[in-house]
Formats: structure tokens, sequence, C-alpha cells
């Protein structure tokens, strides 16, 4: 079941290299990967003391859901369905070999693993129009305190001479699925945190997420009215959004430093 696990999941993860993990909206793919391995990795003892002999018929079920839905998304280009399908399938055979209570015991590093699951386009576009135009009004309005003539219609600001269109990349949402992500990964090693600790500083995530990206905005928009639109799309774009990610993520860990004063991040871990 590895070899054959193995040989449906390379196509996939090239396919995802060249599809996915060279966006703004799946940038944290490899990342995820590398540290989902490593979780796996660092709890193979815990799955082999809980390990139960899995229940044929719940594994032969996954994988009659799974294989036809990656060869399905497979055959007509529909990656969200294909890494669906190749996850349904990893499961399914963890299931097999560890049986459902070692699954349960160690759910993390599963959960973990799902976030490699591109979102459908469909749906992404649901999210992103209204946090973009939330940012681009928040910006605008924003700028215009200070006298810059820029105005807005829609996701569309003018700022002097200069046409700009709010892209998804900042909505918040492309960055929000990497900071979720990585910031859950960073919960579950602080020594098992609370569910409810989790949840609490999970939900800064969001906010966290939009604001950054409002700031990448007023950015993009300083460097385009004062240095021109060359300088605003060349390497200061991106570097603009890599450095806004990792702000982003610092907050986090901000965050979580000054909770933990007041809140036991583990049971029986004092504040």
């Amino acid at each position: 079941m590895a070899l054959g696990l193995a040989v449906i999941a390379v196509p996939t993860v090239i396919t995802l290299g060249d599809q996915e993990w060279s966006r703004d909206s799946g940038a944290h793919g490899p990342l995820v990967l590398g540290t989902a391995a490593w979780l796996f990795w660092r709890a193979r003892d815990q799955f082999r003391d809980a390990a139960t002999e899995g229940s044929p018929w719940l594994t032969t079920l996954g994988f009659v859901v799974s294989l036809p839905l990656y060869v399905f998304g497979r055959a007509y280009g529909f990656i969200s369905l294909e890494v669906a399908g190749l996850y349904g399938a990893f499961v399914s055979m963890l299931h097999s070999e560890f049986g459902l209570k070692a699954l349960f015991k160690n759910w993390f590093p599963i959960f973990y693993l799902a976030f490699l699951i591109p979102p459908p386009g469909w749906l992404m576009d649901d999210l992103t129009a209204p946090l973009k135009l939330f940012a681009s009004w928040v910006a605008t309005d924003g700028l215009q305190i200070f006298g810059l003539p820029i105005s807005r219609e829609g996701v569309t600001l003018v700022v002097g001479n200069y046409q700009l269109l709010v892209e998804d990349a900042c909505s918040g949402m492309n960055s929000l699925t990497g900071l979720v992500a990585i910031s859950l990964f960073y919960i579950y090693l602080l020594r098992d945190a609370s569910w409810r600790y989790s949840l609490f500083l999970a939900c800064f995530v969001i906010p966290i997420a939009v604001a950054a990206n409002i700031v990448r905005i007023v950015i993009l928009v300083l460097l385009t009215y004062f240095f021109g639109d060359a300088v605003a799309q060349g390497f200061l774009h991106q570097a603009a959004g890599l450095v806004l990610f990792a702000t982003s993520l610092s907050l986090v860990f901000v965050i979580d430093h000054l909770a933990s004063r007041f809140w036991p991040r583990a049971k029986g871990q004092p504040a």
C-alpha cells in the first residue's frame, strides 16, 4: 500500500509544485508538507503504542471513496479533488496499519496535513471578494486622511496618474491559509496546549492577516505614487508580502507570549 500510495503521490506533488505552490495562495505548501512529515516521524512511537487492528470494511470504504476521487480529479484537472483523494487514501492506509484509536489519539498531524488540499477557486473567489472590498475601503479612507489624492471604485484604486487593482493576494485570504497552518503548528508544539487556549490564539490569525494586507496595500500605493509603477510592481511588491507575512506570524508569537502569562497553555501547566 505504501508503494502504491507513493506511485500516485509523486505526480500530484509535481502538479502542486507547478500549479499551486508557485502562487501566493499556495506558497505555504512545501512548508506544510515538510513539517507534516516531521510531525508524523515525531509521533511514530505514539502511533505504534496505540496501534490496533484496523477495521477492514472501514479501510475499504475509505479507498472506495478516495481513489475514484483521485482518478477523477487527476483525469479532468481538478487539483482540489485530486489532492483530497490522495489525502483520503493516505488516511485509509494509516487506519489499516494502526487502527482508529491511534488515528484519534494522534489527530493533529493528520488534520495539519489537510492544509495541503488547495481550496476550490470558486470558494476562494467568494471569500476574497468581501475582504478585497474591505481592505480597499480601509486603505483608501486612511490615505485620504493624510491628503493623498486617492479615490476608489470597487477594488480599483486611482492615485495620481496611476490605476491599481487590488488582487486576491492583497485581500488577506491568500496569506490566511498559510498563517493558520503555521500558527496551529506553533500552538501544537506548545507542549500540548489546551484546545481552549489554542482556539483563543487561532482567533487572532484572521484579523492579523487582514490588517497586514491592508498595510501591504497602503505600502504599494505609496510606492506607486512616489516612485512609480515600475518600482511598486517589481521586487518590492513581493518583498512587501514576505515581510508582512513574517510580521503577522511574529504578532501571533507576541500575543501568545502575553496571553500565556495569564492563561495556562496546557492542562496542569502554570500560567
